[in-house]
C-alpha cells in the first residue's frame, strides 16, 4: 500500500491555481469549494494548491469536516453510520463561518482523522486571507452566481472513476491501520485484531455501504453545478476536464 500524493505532470494543479488567481484578481477573499469523493484526495490536492499560490497570495486552506457534529450528537441522533451525509453536518454554522470571514475573522472548528471526531483544541481563527480553499463533503447546491455570503463563490469537483477511489480509499485505510500500531489513541487502532485481509474485505464493505451511496446520492450530482470540474487519473495525475467559469 503507499501513501498517496499528487503528480503534477499533468500541470492540473499549476493550471487550477492560476484559474484561482485570476478570479482572485476580480473578487477580493476568493472562497473556492473543492469537492468530490472520499478518498479522491480533496486535503491533498487544497493543499498543493496552497503551496503553488502562497508565493504571491495569502491562502487558507479548511476542511468542512469541523463541521460535523461531534460524535455524540451523531449517536444520538441515530446517524453514526452516516457520518459525511448531508445531514450529519452542521450547515448553519459552516454557513455562518463564510459570512463572518467576508468581514472580518472567524473560527473554524476543525476535525481529527486519530479520534475520528471534532476535537474542539484543533479549531483555527482565519482573519480575510486572499484565497480559502473551503474541501471537502457536506456541500449544498450553490446558488447561481452572484452566490449568497454564506456560501463558497465558485464550486470545484474532483472527479475520479468508482474503480480509482476504491483503491486510494483502501490503500488509506490500510495506512492508517498501520500506522495505529504506534499509537492506541487512533481510531483504527479498534481494528487491529483484524488480519490484513480481513481488513480489506472489512474496509470494502465499508465503502460500498456509506461512501459510494453517499456519493451516488449526493457527491457526484454536484459534478453537473460544480464551476470547474477536474479528473484525476489512478497515478494522481489531475487535469481540468471543464472550465465553465470562461
Amino acid at each position: 500500500m503507499t501513501t498517496e500524493t499528487q503528480n503534477t505532470d499533468g500541470g492540473g494543479i499549476q493550471a487550477l491555481a492560476a484559474r484561482l488567481s485570476e478570479l482572485q484578481a476580480d473578487r477580493e477573499g476568493l472562497i473556492a469549494g473543492l469537492t468530490g469523493s472520499v478518498a479522491s484526495g480533496k486535503t491533498t490536492l487544497a493543499g498543493a494548491l496552497a503551496d503553488v499560490l502562497d508565493d504571491t497570495l495569502d491562502v487558507a486552506t479548511v476542511s468542512t469536516d469541523g463541521f460535523l457534529y461531534p460524535n455524540s450528537v451523531l449517536a444520538e441522533r441515530e446517524l453514526t453510520l452516516r457520518k459525511g451525509f448531508p445531514e450529519t453536518y452542521d450547515h448553519q454554522a459552516l454557513g455562518e463561518a463564510l459570512r463572518t470571514l467576508r468581514t472580518g475573522e472567524a473560527a473554524f472548528p476543525a476535525y481529527s482523522h486519530v479520534t475520528y471526531d471534532v476535537d474542539p483544541a484543533l479549531t483555527r481563527v482565519i482573519a480575510q486571507p486572499d484565497v480559502l480553499i473551503l474541501e471537502g463533503l457536506g456541500f449544498q447546491p450553490l446558488s447561481p452566481p452572484p452566490r449568497e455570503t454564506h456560501e463558497p463563490d465558485l464550486l470545484i469537483y474532483l472527479d475520479a472513476s468508482e474503480d480509482d477511489l476504491l483503491a486510494w480509499f483502501l490503500e488509506r485505510f490500510v495506512r492508517l491501520w498501520n500506522a495505529a500500531r504506534e499509537d492506541p489513541s487512533s481510531f483504527y487502532a479498534n481494528f487491529l485484531h483484524m488480519s490484513e485481509p480481513e481488513l480489506l474485505e472489512f474496509t470494502q464493505s465499508v465503502w460500498e455501504r456509506i461512501n459510494l451511496a453517499n456519493l451516488r446520492e449526493n457527491i457526484a450530482p454536484l459534478k453537473q453545478r460544480a464551476d470547474i470540474v477536474l479528473f484525476k487519473t489512478r497515478d494522481h495525475t489531475i487535469t481540468i476536464a471543464e472550465d465553465r467559469l470562461l
